[in-house]
């Protein structure tokens, strides 16, 4: 049982899939029944989402009878269109991947006492042949309307190489879908309307899901289609190929985006429980924190490939961006022995006048090229980071943050404010007008990463004094004074001292957040 992430523009869903052979075994094993086993995995995702500061608009459980609601509406519809008719089935069912293979997704491998057993050739799971009279969808005439859905819609499946994916699995043949099985081999699922003796697929019921939190059957026109799928990259087909011919059986729209992202690999290896490389969340927010776990994740994850994860390389960023750079420079710019009234100083137009020629007709000579290119990325920051976020390129947007951070430190450093004499007017003013540029480009920074990484984000802010009503996009005029205009953070007292941005993180020995 896995999360599915769910999203529109205004609202989150996260939930869980409880359905489907795969559990009913799984609670058999455990000694349990599927209601328990279920109830217990679900509450630990609830409680991860808590720990790691993921808040949602509502989790759905499929288990759930408004759910069970949708779901039977759904069939209803699909066969009173003539969608759906029965047929004897047989294939290779994989079934910790809940469905049927091809012979050519199929291969030989030895398993742990060298006996040949036949696997799914793609995750390596056992599979078996089956035989059983099913409910078969019509997926075969779905072929050109996806075909013309995609060449219609570029950007409905990104990032281009999953697009270019599912292009090419439907240049192939595309055969009918079971969406039935039979229910005396699976109890633990939705019997299909009007037939006991079938239950619904369990990958039929899971992508209900995100009709049903729509308010499907009666109220999800207000949002549908203008919903965002987040899927893992090995669920791409049920998303991009038979969901969407469901939707369109059904007379409704394909969502309007899918997003897909890779996966993490633990040393270059696909993480597994029998490897003993599994990674734990909870143990990395202890190691890490919060914050510094999920800032880590979402700046080194890609979603066109994978990417691998270690305890050094997670430490070796976040000392380097977090602590070093960011919280370095806050540090710096706050610390009373250069900042010691305490307040966002003041800024001289004389000092860094707004373009270069105006600086040399006056002569001071002190604002270098390099200056105004700083002024210039990060008034284009924030433009930046949105149109990444927007194209699901969160680890570009911090790579943006992180290069005007980077040129921050790069200013400051130059300009060595610390050397300048407070007791010389024309050298006070350039001082204070460092510090507040560099004020002003940290309480960019601080707004921009609140998505990414809250708490760390809250206390910068905090400490330069920005208010909460201060800290949203509308908020982001850098360097009002420069441009003309009034600053409202001008002369304003400093926030309390908490001390370092972000503690250093020690490497651990021979210890990993895999461990237990």
């Amino acid at each position: 049982m896995s999360p599915n992430v769910y999203c529109t523009l205004l609202f989150l869903y996260l939930g869980t899939d409880e359905h489907g052979l795969k559990i009913q075994l799984a609670a058999a094993a455990a000694g349990t029944s599927p209601e328990h086993f279920c109830d217990s995995i679900s509450a630990k995702f609830q409680e991860l989402f808590k720990q790691a500061g993921i808040s949602y608009t509502d989790f759905i459980r499929t288990t759930e009878p408004r759910h069970t609601r949708a779901v039977e509406h759904f069939w209803t519809t699909l066969q009173e269109r003539g969608w759906l008719y029965q047929a004897h089935y047989e294939g290779w069912y994989c079934t910790a991947e809940e469905s049927f293979l091809s012979s050519s997704q199929v291969t030989e491998r030895p398993d742990s006492r060298g006996q040949l057993r036949k696997v799914s050739l793609e995750s390596g799971h056992q599979v078996h042949w089956t035989k059983e009279e099913n409910y078969m969808f019509r997926l075969s005439k779905f072929q050109e309307p996806l075909l013309k859905w995609l060449q219609e819609s570029k950007a409905a499946i990104t990032p281009k190489p999953f697009y270019q994916q599912v292009l090419q699995w439907l240049e192939q043949d595309l055969p009918d879908l079971s969406v039935s099985r039979d229910r005396n081999r699976l109890q633990w699922g939705i019997p299909v309307p009007g037939d006991s003796t079938q239950t619904i697929y369990v990958w039929v019921d899971a992508l209900v899901n995100y009709l049903t939190v729509a308010g499907y059957p009666d109220a999800h026109h207000t949002i549908w289609p203008a919903a965002y799928h987040i899927v893992g990259k090995d669920i791409l087909k049920f998303h991009a190929i038979y969901w969407p011919a469901l939707l369109m059986a059904v007379g409704l729209e394909p969502p309007e985006q899918i997003l897909v992202h890779s996966h993490w690999t633990v040393q270059g290896q696909k993480m597994s429980k029998s490897l003993g490389n599994v990674v734990d969340p909870v143990a990395c927010f202890q190691r890490y924190s919060v914050d510094g776990f999920r800032y880590f994740l979402l700046r080194q994850g890609v979603p066109e490939h994978d990417c691998d994860y270690y305890d050094e390389k997670a430490i070796n960023l976040i000392n380097s961006e977090l602590v070093d750079a960011l919280g370095g420079l806050l540090n710096r710019c706050t610390a009373p022995s250069l900042n010691p009234s305490g307040t966002y100083p003041g800024f001289s137009e004389v000092s860094f006048p707004r373009d270069v020629y105006t600086q040399n007709e006056r002569g001071s000579g002190r604002v270098l090229a390099e200056d105004y290119m700083l002024v210039s990325s990060v008034r284009d920051l924030p433009l930046q980071v949105n149109s990444s976020f927007e194209r699901f390129q969160v680890y570009k947007a911090l790579e943006s943050i992180m290069g005007c951070v980077r040129q921050t430190n790069g200013f400051i450093q130059r300009h060595a404010p610390w050397k300048l004499q407070c007791k010389d007017p024309e050298q006070e003013l350039w001082r204070n007008t460092i510090l507040h540029t560099v004020l002003e480009c940290l309480r960019v920074y601080g707004i921009l990463l609140q998505p990414v990484i809250p708490t760390i984000a809250d206390k910068l802010l905090t400490r330069l004094g920005v208010r909460s009503t201060e800290r949203s996009f509308r908020n982001l005029n850098f360097l009002s004074r420069y441009h003309g205009e009034k600053s409202p953070f001008e002369g304003r007292r400093l926030g309390p001292d908490t001390g370092l941005l972000f503690p250093r993180l020690e490497k651990p020995k021979n210890r990993s957040c895999g461990d237990t």
